[in-house]
């Protein structure tokens, strides 16, 4: 297993989020050397500015969070993110066409996003919280017959955030063809530790210090 802050997106997706803030973000993710940093795509210069001498990548959502918005939109703010610097793109699905059985719908889109971005990770966010078994499932297959890099399981923002369960099925479906991303709710070293058993490759939260330092975390948020 590599080092554990290497599994970190070091997260920041409020609302009031100020650019002092994620400044501060960024500051941390360079001293415990975090994966990458994930804010909101109004956010990516800016933050690929504070970290344009450490390696910590920036990852941004897009259609974030309810996932609802046209394919075009999603399309185009992913390409500006890329523009700005963005090295990773998390993008909630659709999760109305899913749950319509649209899946032709659910499958463009995610591919449209994917060639939009080339050869930049792509991690498609299911919301499994929403979701049935067996509509993860199909999700989970619809993101991996798309081209996406990952399938992650929460935007945060739901009804719930990541399960043991709900991991273990994403992983059943991809085996190892896509990667996964566990997010939502991961505050402490253990349950982190947990999923990585799993084979989750990343971890979202806005807990990455107390993770990483085995300490409580005091955040109220719960990415």
């Amino acid at each position: 297993m590599q080092n554990l802050n290497k599994y970190i997106d070091h997260t920041l997706l409020k609302a009031t989020a100020t650019e002092e803030d994620i400044k501060k973000l960024c500051k941390e993710a360079i001293e415990y050397d975090f994966f990458s940093i994930c804010v909101n795509s109004s956010y990516i210069a800016f933050a690929k500015a504070q970290l344009s001498k450490s390696n910590v990548k920036v990852c941004s959502v897009v259609g974030f969070p309810l996932g609802a918005m046209s394919a075009n939109a999603k399309a185009y703010e992913a390409k500006k993110a890329i523009e700005d610097g963005a090295d990773e793109i998390d993008m909630v699905l659709n999760i109305g066409f899913l749950k319509s059985e649209n899946f032709d719908a659910v499958w463009k889109e995610i591919e449209d996003v994917k060639k939009t971005i080339g050869n930049k990770v792509l991690k498609v966010i299911l919301e499994t919280c929403y979701l049935e078994k067996t509509e993860i499932i199909k999700a989970s297959e619809l993101a991996m017959l798309s081209g996406a890099d990952f399938i992650k399981t929460s935007t945060g923002f739901g009804t719930g955030g990541a399960t043991i369960e709900d991991v273990q099925l994403m992983k059943s479906v991809v085996k190892n063809q896509v990667k996964i991303k566990a997010s939502g709710g991961i505050k402490d070293k253990f349950t982190a530790l947990e999923y990585i058993a799993l084979g989750v490759d990343r971890i979202g939260t806005s807990s990455g210090i107390a993770i990483v330092t085995n300490k409580n975390s005091e955040n109220e948020h719960t990415y």
